[in-house]
């Protein structure tokens, strides 16, 4: 049985009760993951410094700083792409692509989670993953991912 020692940053935008839910089942999934500490998931929503005004300048700094670190220190950042999902528009939100951009640049593995089948993926993040998992049934196996061997897991699904 493989080790759970892998660390992970969850990027996903978490402002709606549909995100939030997601957010639930991937964290669900990762912690049933034998190759995944599950005492080692970072979800920044969990992490908003409510010491400082939401959205003041020492807030956004504290945030900033703390996503930023939490993302170099992870093993993998797994990245949840869907934004406004239920409300049809199928962009990935630009904080969890920056974070992803971040990852890919400090060659950290990105694994892509896709709950929205239909929608696109732009060029850059198509080739800046590791591994896709694309619609609810094929999320279901982030469970059983090797995330100490990392294979490669590609979409056909249409690039832009």
């Amino acid at each position: 049985m493989p080790t759970n020692t892998n660390k992970v940053y969850l990027a996903s935008p978490f402002f709606s009760d549909g995100q939030k839910d997601r957010i639930a089942q991937v964290v669900s999934l990762l912690k049933q993951n034998p190759t995944i500490d599950s005492d080692g998931i970072f979800i920044p929503q969990d992490h908003q410094f409510e010491s400082e005004p939401f959205g003041s300048f020492k807030w956004q700094d504290a945030v900033f700083a703390s996503d930023m670190r939490q993302v170099h220190k992870a093993d993998v950042v797994v990245a949840i792409l869907d934004y406004q999902l239920e409300d049809g528009l199928t962009e990935p939100d630009s904080g969890t692509i920056f974070e992803i951009g971040s990852a890919h640049e400090a060659n950290i593995p990105v694994i892509m989670v896709q709950f929205g089948e239909n929608s696109q993926l732009n060029l850059m993040l198509a080739r800046s993953y590791t591994a896709f998992f694309n619609g609810k049934d094929d999320i279901q196996h982030i469970k059983d991912y090797d995330f100490n061997n990392l294979e490669q897991r590609y979409t056909e699904k249409k690039v832009l």
